[in-house]
């Protein structure tokens, strides 16, 4: 690795550490976008997932036991019929495409969110909960990008942050352990891409932990208002990325 190659890699992974801690909003969407810079989304994307493995059995250490089973009985079955998915049509399939359907995903819910009154659009039921779960699952497998559809169900359900926290991270930590056999049998967990990862492992040990640091000092109503602002920008971003 060259030194920019180095640099744009370590950001994303230490924006997703972050993220993986329980700081809030989806800045993890930032990371694919960014090392694209300087390699394929494929590659960013494919040196990201054994990282994210890693991160995310150091959150649930963290956050053990704050997770709702009843909740994560809705996500995992249908976000692995979305990995599924998006395995059998990654080859039809562009990142920019992508980009544009999550982008589109978050603004719509923080306009519903804000518009909304009657909540009918976001009142959580078992029916919504899947097809967003499968729709994470789906864009997750894809640039790992799985954050803004699953809180179109996650967020209406108004969790304590450590439920909410608790919860996301176990199921993310399913989603990416399934994620593995598929990026194996589309050859992207390659000898070159993993040596990638563990040189970039310390920095994701550390940055979660430094994301845990961040979000016990944010109090519970800062942290939901900061995931809305965050999910605006991003999907306006993610938006743009696509177009362009």
């Amino acid at each position: 690795m060259d030194l920019t190659f180095f640099l744009f890699a370590s950001f994303g992974v230490v924006v997703f550490g972050i993220s993986k801690g329980g700081f809030p909003g989806p800045i993890a969407m930032l990371a694919v976008p960014v090392m694209s810079f300087v390699m394929s989304p494929i590659k960013a994307a494919a040196i990201l997932l054994p990282l994210l493995i890693v991160m995310d059995l150091i959150a649930i250490y963290i956050y053990w036991n704050k997770w709702k089973l009843k909740i994560l009985k809705i996500i995992i079955p249908a976000s692995i019929i979305g990995i599924i998915i998006g395995s059998f049509t990654f080859q039809y399939t562009s990142e920019n495409q992508i980009r544009i359907l999550v982008g589109t995903i978050s603004i719509l819910f923080v306009v519903i969110s804000f518009m909304q009154k009657s909540n009918f659009l976001l009142k959580p039921t078992k029916i919504k909960g899947s097809f967003w779960s499968a729709t994470a699952g789906y864009t997750s497998f894809l640039i790992h990008a799985g954050g803004p559809p699953i809180n179109f169900y996650l967020l209406p359900l108004k969790l304590d942050k450590l439920s909410y926290l608790g919860t996301m991270t176990l199921a993310f930590c399913v989603i990416n352990l399934v994620k593995l056999i598929p990026y194996y049998s589309l050859d992207l967990l390659i000898v070159s891409n993993i040596k990638i990862s563990f040189i970039l492992l310390p920095l994701a040990i550390i940055s979660v932990f430094f994301g845990y640091i961040i979000q016990k000092k944010i109090p519970e109503k800062l942290f939901y208002n900061i995931i809305y602002i965050v999910l605006l920008i991003s999907g306006f971003k993610l938006i743009f990325d696509g177009i362009i």
